[in-house]
């Protein structure tokens, strides 16, 4: 079970997680499962921790300490509201952390101008107290509620290699240590209570596993130990059908497969990280997102296998803020090797290039950074003669069968007819069409495409029932 940072943003929020934790306990009493819990920092938390190191870096050591005292009065106020007196422990951890923030800080300021290896190592310190306060908070309002549980440091869980800010786990390592570490506590009903995001080298320096990072643990924590599940507790009622800033009465999807929730988060939908994926899908264990604040509404089993939806798709994703470019070059026709050198260039400038179409003559891809674009430009007019078009959208629909189901792309695009769409893709992937629009129009297109394909079969079900009635009623009636 692991919970992000607004489901533990406050003492409210503590209470919440506490209570659907506890009855997680209570549901397994005298079953084998038992729950283990990761937990993220508070919200704002890793951020300001972050803003920090960036101060002190500055040489400013003093006033990024003082930018961290609100947080850590909000910790400070979950203690007072949900814990009693004799829990000292919790102001003495928060005493020291702030003292060793302090220290770390001071660090980072003496080192201001120089080019010291160390800095990466300081800020993956400093970045980990988000994710251990939660932890420590965390297991001790489960205790005051009489739950077994214990706070368990993941650096002695999750081992990494020294990639500090985005490390990477060594598999191995840590399946024997998260056993070694959770075994036990889970076989005497103890209920683990770790910090996602974070662990440690072999010799034991710190380190963050980079965005994504909490439910990552989450994700190797349960293939180390054989879970039934993996829960990923959030502020979403599972994956909708759009985004509901877009789309206010987008609906939650039951059941998606692996596959479909790659191609949704990579073209933007709030869904699962794809380094969460790979431990889940290597072991074959379904993920379940759930809603913390609303933990009876509906959730979202994400697995190695789906249900077909009635009309094929499963949801619309989008993505704003994208760059396309297109390279035209009659060099292309009939050539060998020249997409080649094409993608040279976005690797040698440290780009990665979205979706991609090609014709005869012609690449057209899409960007969502633009940081090397100008560079690229020149590059890439070597070629041939090179158009790039900004302030675009991506718009992915997404839905097992989607390739092999005659008649959804008509569907798709002649309810945007009137809408200039380009960059096409659909024959790389079985279960999404993807496509360009502008950016200013991408609202409407997903709203238009979301009414096409989940309400206007609502809409006509609704009518069918209201002529049933009417014919029953007119049949009794007549009788």
């Amino acid at each position: 079970m692991k919970f992000g940072g607004t489901s533990v943003q406050d003492a409210d929020a503590f209470a919440n997680v506490a209570e659907i934790v506890t009855r997680a306990v209570d549901e397994r009493q005298g079953q084998r499962t038992r729950p283990i819990v990761v937990v993220s920092a508070m919200s704002g938390f890793t951020d300001a921790l972050l803003a920090s190191v960036q101060e002190a870096m500055d040489g400013n050591a003093e006033s990024a300490v003082a930018s961290l005292d609100k947080h850590f009065a909000r910790h400070g106020n979950v203690a007072d509201v949900l814990l009693h007196p004799e829990h000292a422990s919790l102001p003495e951890l928060l005493d020291r952390s702030r003292i060793e923030i302090a220290r770390l800080l001071g660090l980072l300021a003496a080192e201001c101008g120089s080019q010291s290896g160390h800095r990466k190592l300081y800020r993956d310190a400093i970045a980990c107290f988000g994710e251990r306060l939660s932890a420590a908070l965390l297991a001790a309002v489960l205790i005051e509620k009489g739950v077994s549980a214990r706070d368990v440091d993941a650096r002695y869980c999750i081992i990494t290699d020294d990639n500090y800010g985005a490390a990477a786990p060594l598999l191995e390592e840590t399946f024997a240590s998260t056993r070694r570490q959770l075994e036990s506590l889970i076989d005497a009903s103890i209920v683990p209570v770790l910090g996602g995001f974070i662990g440690s080298t072999a010799s034991g320096e710190t380190t963050t596993l980079g965005r994504g990072g909490s439910d990552y643990t989450a994700a190797l924590l349960g293939a180390a130990l054989g879970a039934d599940e993996i829960q990923i507790w959030t502020d979403v009622s599972g994956v909708l059908t759009a985004d509901p800033r877009v789309v206010p009465n987008a609906r939650s999807i039951p059941r998606l497969s692996f596959a479909e929730a790659a191609e949704l988060a990579y073209f933007g939908a709030k869904v699962l990280h794809p380094k969460t994926r790979q431990p889940a899908v290597e072991r074959d264990i379904p993920v379940r997102i759930c809603n913390s604040h609303a933990p009876e509404s509906e959730s979202t089993v994400v697995g190695s296998d789906t249900e077909k939806s009635p009309d094929t798709v499963k949801s619309i994703a989008h993505k704003t803020g994208v760059t396309t470019v297109q390279v035209t070059s009659a060099r292309m026709l009939g050539a060998y090797g020249f997409l080649r050198a094409l993608f040279q260039v976005f690797d040698q400038h440290r780009t990665a290039v979205d979706v991609v179409t090609t014709s005869e003559v012609s690449v057209s891809l899409s960007l969502d950074d633009t940081t090397a674009l100008p560079a690229i430009v020149a590059d890439l007019q070597t070629f041939g003669t090179v158009t790039v078009e900004a302030g675009r959208a991506i718009v992915c629909v997404v839905g097992e069968g989607l390739r092999s189901t005659p008649g959804i792309a008509a569907r798709i695009f002649s309810t945007i007819s009137d809408i200039n769409v380009s960059l096409i893709s659909q024959g790389a992937s079985r279960i999404n069409l993807t496509f360009a629009v502008e950016e200013a129009r991408a609202a409407e297109a997903v709203r238009r495409l979301h009414q096409e394909f989940f309400e206007t079969s609502d809409s006509q079900v609704a009518t069918a029932k209201e002529i049933a009635s009417e014919v029953d009623g007119h049949a009794q009636t007549v009788s």
